[in-house]
């Protein structure tokens, strides 16, 4: 209840004063340029992703994923013996985000393009890429698929940055971009 109600109980029939016409009009003009801007920066910012989504399995996805490590692993890195592996360009690499880890580390060729595809076996986890802008939920249940062509070689961080349970913070996962000129 309004602390002093209109005399007129079909106040939405009342004449606008021309003040609150004036901020209808800022507010609506506002909202065009915004609508405008999202339109303009999808072709322009290079933000949105072109991705690809497929309905798969947590088991059926993790099988895709092994098969590509025993296919293409060239090494192992760090005290756990996480899997490195080089596929070649142009195919389609796997990285699995799990309680609490991105797994393989990928080695992946600079100036050549890949899909990249993305999933979970447990819950949703976050895939951040630095220094790179590139940020996406990953799903279980979801295959994510990015078509990526790194540009620069340099080793670069897979973070999740959705919380995901008590080990988040140590949820990092690689990959290393290697220029084989």
């Amino acid at each position: 209840m309004a602390i002093s109600p209109p005399e007129n109980k079909l106040w939405w029939k009342e004449p606008m004063s021309g003040i609150e016409i004036t901020w209808v009009g800022i507010a609506f003009l506002w909202g065009l340029v915004m609508f405008g801007t999202m339109v303009g920066w999808h072709f322009v910012g290079k933000q949105n992703l072109s991705n690809e989504t497929y309905r798969t399995t947590p088991d059926a996805f993790a099988d895709k994923v092994e098969a590509m490590v025993e296919r293409f692993q060239v090494r192992e890195e760090g005290d756990t013996g996480v899997p490195v592996v080089h596929p070649t360009p142009g195919s389609d690499v796997y990285m699995l985000g799990r309680l609490w880890e991105w797994w393989p580390v990928l080695e992946l060729e600079k100036d050549q393009t890949y899909r990249l595809h993305l999933s979970s076996t447990d819950w949703q986890h976050g895939f951040s890429l630095q220094p790179q802008n590139i940020n996406i939920q990953v799903h279980p249940g979801y295959d994510f698929v990015l078509t990526i062509t790194p540009d620069k070689a340099g080793e670069y961080a897979v973070v999740c940055n959705e919380f995901c349970g008590i080990g988040h913070h140590t949820m990092v996962g690689k990959i290393h971009v290697v220029d084989k000129k």
